[in-house]
């Protein structure tokens, strides 16, 4: 990829300001607060957007620091740059109430849509968090973040794994993980569901047992008072027939009163006699007809009582045997509600088929984070071997030789070997770690990026002496990149002029 203007239509103090570059190195050099950050800012915002923050962030951030000194709605620039032998136009409005992108192929006319992702597959999948870890160095900005470790990690498992290093293995370990949570949650809400089944089966089979108990109990017991019955029925004798008489007067009573009635008129004086006697016959009428009276209403009385004693005896046993098979017949009911009930929890002991599905679907997952992790380590090392290579050639260039090996874990903690002895960065001057990280930038995007981007350098070899600008330079030029330098100074124009290297001179 080449870039081949700059057109800053209105981005910070700029307006209307138009840069042509050319390949190879482009010294962009200008006094302090002449732009030089402006126009490598707009670079980035071109490529990647620039957004508004919000709240009171968006007082200090990019997006306001670069708001055009005049004429503030028109928030715009254009960038033409070369990628995969085709020319583009990249305009983009940064204003917040008219926002655009439009990307065109000035090569066959066509007019791509960056809302669709064509710019991102322009650029080859470059992002701004890699364009800033590799290609894009600033002053005191070399060192990296990890960000740029997790993107090689990514790259590394998608690349030696797949053959692709478009594919994001992170991602779709996240999505793996995810799943797995999903299964673990599913799981868990089948498991809470059969424990609350298998509470609400128990409870059910333990008032049904209750029933049962109580049934059976009071079964028993009408059993018990029917074999009685049946006993009395049999050893029981029937009792003595006790003859009953069947006046309701007896004769001599009447005999008894006539026999005193003539004996008192024989024996007293008169008049008492018939006095006397006419007393008692009124006394033995009444005697007789009271006698009369009640024994008919005893009689009556027994018979009624007879045959009360004799229905109550019948329905009683009757209700009894009623009673005696609809308790049989609710205890058969009970008893098969109860084995169903503990023919469902022993039903329960056993995973059903939902949740030995979704627990085989948990393992595979878990099988196929721990088989992604155990490759993704595997390629990592193997991705180490090529980024230590590729960084310890840089190396080798830019300290001529003194540090031929540079080694960078998978977390990017980088050491050095000097003479077989093992050296940790932190140890070694400041102008040192400026050129291994410079390396480390370099060897990362060469891995990352089969097209050769511009180089964007911002004062970055400010700790750089005479010597170790001039390795940089030999460097750069040999790369073949586009090189973007900014700087206030004049030394590496001077540096260029002598090593015969050729450069575009831009002066802001």
């Amino acid at each position: 990829m080449k870039l081949r203007e700059l057109k800053l239509k209105n981005f910070g103090k700029f307006h209307d300001k138009s840069i042509q570059l050319q390949d190879g190195i482009n010294v962009i050099c200008g006094e302090n607060e002449s732009g030089k950050t402006t126009i490598h800012t707009f670079i980035k915002a071109m490529l990647f957007g620039l957004e508004r923050g919000r709240g009171r962030a968006s007082a200090k951030d990019t997006f306001s620091r670069y708001e055009p000194w005049e004429f503030g709605n028109y928030y715009s620039g254009e960038l033409r740059f070369q990628s995969n032998e085709k020319d583009f136009c990249l305009q983009r409005n940064f204003d917040k109430y008219s926002k655009s992108v439009k990307l065109y192929c000035e090569t066959d006319g066509e007019e791509l849509s960056p809302e669709d992702g064509d710019l991102e597959m322009v650029l080859d999948g470059l992002t701004a968090s890699s364009y800033e870890n590799t290609l894009c160095i600033g002053q005191l900005h070399t060192a990296t973040n990890q960000a740029l470790a997790a993107e090689l990690k990514n790259y590394a498992t998608g690349y030696y794994m797949t053959g692709d290093s478009d594919i994001d293995v992170s991602a779709a370990r996240a999505e793996l993980l995810e799943k797995k949570k999903e299964a673990d949650r599913e799981a868990r809400e089948m498991l809470q569901r059969k424990e609350r089944k298998r509470e609400t089966l128990e409870q059910e089979a333990a008032h049904i047992w209750r029933d049962i108990h109580y049934m059976d109990s009071e079964l028993k017991e009408v059993e018990l008072e029917l074999q009685y019955r049946d006993v009395d029925e049999v050893e029981e004798e029937p009792p003595e027939e006790v003859p009953t008489s069947r006046w309701r007067v007896h004769p001599l009573e009447i005999v008894a009163i006539i026999g005193a009635c003539i004996l008192l008129l024989c024996v007293l004086p008169g008049p008492w006699n018939s006095l006397v006697t006419t007393v008692v016959i009124v006394l033995g009428i009444i005697y007789i007809w009271n006698r009369m009276k009640v024994g008919k209403r005893k009689a009556k009385t027994e018979e009624v009582t007879e045959e009360l004693d004799v229905g109550e005896e019948l329905i009683s046993t009757e209700k009894l045997q009623w009673k005696k098979e609809q308790l049989t017949n609710m205890c058969k009911e009970k008893q098969i509600e109860y084995e169903n009930l503990q023919e469902s929890l022993r039903e329960l002991d056993h995973m059903n088929m939902d949740y030995r599905e979704v627990d085989r679907k948990r393992e595979a997952l878990i099988l196929a984070i721990s088989r992604l992790d155990m490759l993704t380590l595997e390629m990592q090392k193997q991705m180490e071997q090529v980024l230590n290579r590729k960084a310890s050639a840089v190396i080798e260039k830019l300290t001529d030789g003194r540090y031929s090996r540079l080694v960078i874990d998978d977390s990017l903690h980088m050491h050095v070997w000097h003479e077989n002895q093992q050296i940790a960065v932190e140890q070694l001057s400041q102008g040192t770690l400026e050129q291994i990280y410079f390396a480390l930038r370099m060897a990362v995007a060469d891995l990352l990026y089969a097209e050769d981007y511009p180089i964007i350098l911002d004062e970055t070899f400010a700790y750089y002496d005479d010597t170790r600008l001039e390795r940089a330079m030999a460097w750069l030029a040999e790369s073949g990149r586009q090189v973007l330098l900014f700087t206030c100074h004049h030394r590496e124009r001077d540096l260029l002029k002598k090593m015969n290297i050729a450069y575009a001179d831009i002066r802001l």
